[in-house]
């Protein structure tokens, strides 16, 4: 693992374990590489619950609830395949927070429609969900390492940007009360 997922599992790590939250993986074409991330952190297991490796469609059907007919429809590597593959693992793992991958790694396996290097990643909870498309191919080993980090990247703004402001008195020092006279 590169020095990059180190440093982005670490933020995350500390995310979850301030605000008391679960997640887990629902691993496609990366192969548990996200999972293998997130739990290089010690203290891990504080907040991540574990992963699906669904490399079968008949794993991301029968373990992650993505319907048959939505995969011959779209294929796996698809944006709502994804976006399953997040609200099924929350729901199979019992987490507040997943992160998916689906793809055509390489070096074989692509189809002019769907070429190698097409990952669909996503991440969030049941309710909401956040997507990103790499579609360039640089090789199995660069196509994996670059999806996975930018599946981690993904998450820790998902992460930042569902902050709730905590709820505090008013009396720190330098706040300005609006309106308040």
């Amino acid at each position: 693992m590169d020095f990059e997922s180190k440093i982005i599992s670490r933020e995350i790590s500390q995310l979850l374990w301030e605000r008391e939250k679960t997640l887990g993986t629902a691993e496609s074409c990366t192969g548990g590489r996200i999972a293998e991330a997130i739990i290089a952190i010690p203290g891990a297991s504080k907040y991540f619950k574990g992963g699906i490796v669904s490399y079968a469609d008949e794993v991301k059907e029968n373990l992650l609830g993505v319907e048959a007919n939505l995969i011959a429809e779209k294929t796996a590597v698809c944006e709502e395949v994804a976006v399953e593959m997040v609200k099924g693992a929350c729901k199979s793992l019992n987490t507040d927070y997943a992160i998916a991958a689906t793809g055509i790694a390489g070096p074989a396996g692509g189809t002019p429609e769907i070429p190698v290097g097409t990952i669909w990643l996503a991440c969030g909870d049941k309710d909401k969900v956040t997507t990103h498309l790499l579609k360039e191919d640089f090789g199995r080993d660069v196509n994996l390492s670059i999806a996975t980090n930018k599946a981690l990247e993904m998450f820790l703004d998902f992460l930042k940007s569902d902050e709730t402001p905590k709820e505090d008195d008013g009396e720190q020092q330098g706040e300005v009360k609006w309106g308040a006279n």
